[in-house]
């Protein structure tokens, strides 16, 4: 088959580290990639926003099948696009994109089908939304509505952060969009990803992520620093309660609103007592949760996307490892606030990639024969092992090898499990 990978970050660098590992895949492509997917795959200059550019790269190059990596393609239509043409897609329409691109839209599908999640309201202007988060009182929680490459959200812990963060939405900071304020939910937040093909599911995983930028979980909250898998707090028993409450009903709603999901449903729930609540939905696979999740997976992950976008998910079944993996995302000094590009990476030349220890690029590029970072989270040092601790000792190995001053990381990965 002739594969097409849309995006260039650390997910789309392990998505094809796994697909190529499948005898079916005889080309893969990802658009535009970077400099570690030119490993492992074709690279190409292309405007993964543009339906038209899209479809014209796909019809020439005789493409198969197309995964669509981040969220903001699917926003923009490009699988409705691919779709009318006859291509094989996996990846939700723009329909379905808005379990992610809008908080209030994901709200009403909870409460129309009756998934458990946070108390809200929606604003759309910033005096509207301050007055009833002064009612309210804090800890509350502020969100952008749309798409924020993962900073759209404030864990506002004192009324005045509530308050900056509305009015940084409402300045422009992510661009012209309303605010969706949330009651603060306590408790340990977990990540379930699932497979749907617009009527089965198929849970392929667990994880957890490190939000915040500082050891400790201190600092503002980040796209991930850092993620494990499986996430032990995520028992057999409250995976099959989230399948039941919350994955489900929300795919049968879906449906009878003639918008059927197809693709990944990534599933962020803050679980206490036992119990597990909806926090968001996003439709793509979460970066850095997609590296933990495609060592452990490997090249089957090639069939499990083609079952899913071909609609037959329910003959399917995950072959899973009794193992686990760890990632560690190295980012620029600065990060999540301004940061310098261009700086140069030693050292990845002399890692070890095999099944147990992978470096993704997320932000980097290839310049006069040297390693360059051109974003905020740059790496991500992947370990997998028989034990969380094996796999953590892995993935700072890969670390502690690279020669980076500029970049940064949290040396506290997987605390909680382990």
């Amino acid at each position: 088959m002739n594969i097409l990978i849309l995006g260039g970050g650390g997910r789309e660098h392990a998505l094809a580290w796994a697909i190529r590992q499948n005898p079916k895949c005889d080309r893969l492509i990802v658009a535009p990639g970077n400099a570690g997917i030119a490993n492992v795959a074709e690279c190409a200059d292309l405007n993964i926003l543009s339906r038209a550019d899209v479809l014209e790269f796909a019809q020439e190059n005789a493409i198969d099948f197309v995964v669509i990596g981040p969220e903001a393609p699917l926003a923009a239509g490009v699988s409705d696009a691919l779709r009318d043409a006859g291509f094989l897609v996996f990846g939700p329409s723009q329909a379905a994109a808005q379990l992610e691109a809008s908080k209030a839209f994901t709200k009403e599908i909870c409460d129309a089908c009756g998934a458990p999640t946070a108390a809200w309201a929606r604003f759309t202007d910033a005096a509207s939304a301050r007055e009833y988060v002064t009612a309210q009182g804090a800890p509350i929680v502020v969100k952008a509505d749309g798409l924020a490459a993962g900073k759209g959200v404030t864990v506002a812990e004192t009324l005045q952060q509530a308050h900056e963060a509305i009015d940084a939405i409402f300045d422009g900071e992510f661009g012209e969009m309303s605010v969706v304020i949330e009651e603060f939910m306590a408790g340990e937040e977990a990540s379930f990803f699932i497979l749907c093909d617009g009527k089965d599911c198929l849970p392929i995983g667990t994880a957890q992520d490190h939000k915040r930028v500082g050891d400790g979980d201190t600092g503002p909250n980040t796209g991930g620093m850092g993620a494990y898998s499986p996430a032990p707090i995520l028992t057999e028993a409250l995976q099959d309660q989230v399948m039941a409450k919350i994955v489900r009903p929300t795919v049968a709603e879906m449906a009878a609103r003639a918008m059927p999901f197809q693709g990944v449903l990534y599933a962020g729930l803050m679980i206490e007592g036992g119990r597990a609540r909806l926090v968001e939905y996003n439709v793509r696979f979460g970066d850095p949760e997609c590296q933990v999740l495609m060592m452990r997976l490997g090249g089957q992950v090639l069939d499990l996307l083609l079952a899913c976008a071909e609609g037959r998910l329910a003959g399917m079944s995950v072959n899973w490892a009794d193992d686990h993996a760890l990632t560690v995302v190295m980012a620029a000094q600065g990060y999540p606030g301004r940061y310098r590009k261009g700086s140069v990476i030693n050292g990845l030349n002399g890692l070890s990639e095999s099944s147990f220890a992978m470096t993704f690029h997320a932000g980097t590029a290839g310049k006069d024969g040297q390693t360059i970072a051109t974003g905020g989270r740059v790496l991500a040092c992947t370990g997998r092992g028989s034990t969380l601790a094996e796999a953590h000792r892995r993935a700072y190995a890969q670390v502690d090898a690279i020669d980076w001053p500029e970049g940064f990381c949290r040396r506290d990965i997987g605390w909680r499990a382990l």
